[in-house]
């Protein structure tokens, strides 16, 4: 599965950062071709980290900062009340169903990232200890960090799934 790009024809600096979003998605996406379910919600390392979970934690990341990037720090407010389950599929949700969600929320910010008027668009990063007092991040910054994030999960499905049967993305 690939997350089909919807968005205008992009160019320069917008059409790179997308790309290699795309690209590392795509890393992403590659761990959880033809897995079951069950294996889907199982934990093949000491960590609770599983491919399924991976996948819903990349899209919630996702969805909050590129609304971060549109709203500002309202955007990033709540939504850690239940931090072990959102890198886990609960009772009720499904790996297909934790694709779909994410092959949605890259559809938006593609849409977003295509739509600004400017990468230079910024806010103020939430108040939060783990941010530094009072910087603010452009649009740039955002993509980045989620272009950063999706890829460091994508290495972290890549050594789960190797191994749960010793498929690798990569070599």
């Amino acid at each position: 599965m690939t997350i089909a790009q919807t968005t205008p024809t992009l160019t320069g600096e917008r059409a790179d950062l997308l790309q290699t979003l795309g690209k590392h998605r795509g890393f992403l996406l590659f761990t959880v071709q033809n897995i079951t379910e069950e294996q889907a919600k199982l934990r093949t390392t000491v960590s609770e980290l599983t491919l399924g979970g991976l996948i819903k934690h990349v899209a919630d990341v996702e969805e909050s900062w590129a609304r971060f990037i549109v709203e500002g720090p309202a955007a990033m407010a709540g939504g850690n009340e239940d931090w072990a389950n959102g890198h886990r599929l609960v009772e009720g949700e499904t790996l297909a169903g934790a694709l779909a969600r994410y092959q949605e929320v890259a559809r938006k910010t593609d849409e977003i990232v295509a739509s600004l008027p400017d990468l230079d668009v910024d806010h103020p990063l939430p108040e939060a200890p783990w941010f530094e007092k009072g910087a603010r991040w452009s649009a740039r910054r955002v993509l980045l960090h989620i272009l950063a994030e999706t890829s460091q999960h994508a290495g972290h499905a890549d050594i789960i799934r190797e191994a749960l049967d010793g498929q690798k993305s990569m070599g």
